[in-house]
């Protein structure tokens, strides 16, 4: 089955367009689980990996039964080196043992052998001599496109072979993504001659419905949205900018099609910092994955509330 069949299944059997980003901050993460590691480590950064390993499978461990998949993002765990990317390598394995899609953020891309071997490393095997290992072995992997078709080229490549998926950046959530992606082209803005080279991509990876080649789009841009909804039909939409970054659920409706299919919110710190906000502020540090939990439950709802009174 392609990724892109994985995750629309799984979609349908949770009822829940979501994913939950797990982008770590130590700061997110409660003093208890950090003293605890420090106290037994030192303030190293194999302790400072560790604690963000153990926060991580906590949250996993709270929500994996509502949620068809996670968005770790390689960032928060390249900024403790070696350490962290065992741990990255770690969650999104266990994130996959625990029966989640992967959706890896890691916004490679390159040229030939360089964008090949980003995408070995993420959705592929390398080879060894005569064997092959599977590395990060995500299910997705984000892609920037400003290479090309020689940039995205080796990540079809490997995505045809090994049934996985892309998103590629087409309109980003961040404020001054205008900058390069509103400009005009030929009268048209870049971000909608890239929606458009992306469908074409995703001809190429087709699943039943959709294409396992998505495209990212944010939250907080949703007449944009609409837009790029309509030029890419069969395109999956990875929507980020939700809650934290202002983006509402009545603002993402037009992100899907009339099926109630075609896209996937994510929100990160929203979730996985939620004890820290007002609204579960109740559940306390202790209960940090229990609100995470019901931050879940409550932008499900938010989001399906939003789809019910449209479609």
């Amino acid at each position: 089955m392609t990724a892109i069949d994985q995750l629309v299944t799984k979609i349908k059997k949770t009822n829940a367009p979501v994913v939950v980003g797990l982008d770590p901050m130590l700061n997110y993460i409660p003093e208890w689980i950090c003293s605890r590691v420090f106290a037994e480590r030192g303030e190293t950064l194999e302790a400072a990996a560790e604690a963000v390993w153990q926060f991580n499978q906590g949250i996993i461990d709270a929500v994996f039964d509502l949620i068809p998949a996670v968005k770790p993002q390689i960032a928060m765990y390249e900024q403790f080196g070696i350490e962290g990317l065992k741990v990255f390598q770690k969650t999104c394995a266990y994130a996959r043992e625990k029966g989640l899609i992967v959706i890896g953020d890691v916004k490679r891309s390159d040229i030939g052998s360089t964008s090949a071997a980003y995408a070995v490393a993420h959705l592929g095997k390398v080879q060894v001599g005569s064997k092959q290992y599977p590395l990060f072995d995500e299910d997705f992997a984000t892609v920037n496109p400003y290479f090309g078709t020689d940039g995205i080229k080796p990540f079809l490549d490997v995505c045809q072979e090994e049934k996985k998926g892309l998103f590629i950046l087409v309109k980003t959530s961040n404020p001054s993504s205008g900058e390069f992606q509103d400009k005009l082209v030929d009268g048209r803005p870049l971000y909608e001659l890239v929606g458009e080279q992306v469908a074409k991509w995703g001809e190429t990876c087709m699943g039943e419905s959709y294409s396992s080649i998505g495209a990212v789009v944010g939250a907080t841009y949703p007449e944009m949205g609409k837009v790029l909804r309509k030029l890419m039909p069969k395109t999956y939409i990875l929507v980020p900018g939700y809650g934290a970054q202002g983006g509402k659920a009545q603002d993402l409706v037009h992100y899907f099609n009339e099926d109630g299919l075609g896209a996937i919110v994510n929100s990160s710190r929203g979730i996985i910092a939620a004890y820290k906000t007002e609204r579960y502020a109740s559940f306390g540090e202790k209960g940090y994955a229990d609100a995470a939990r019901q931050a879940v439950v409550d932008m499900i709802a938010d989001i399906n509330g939003a789809l019910a009174d449209t479609y």
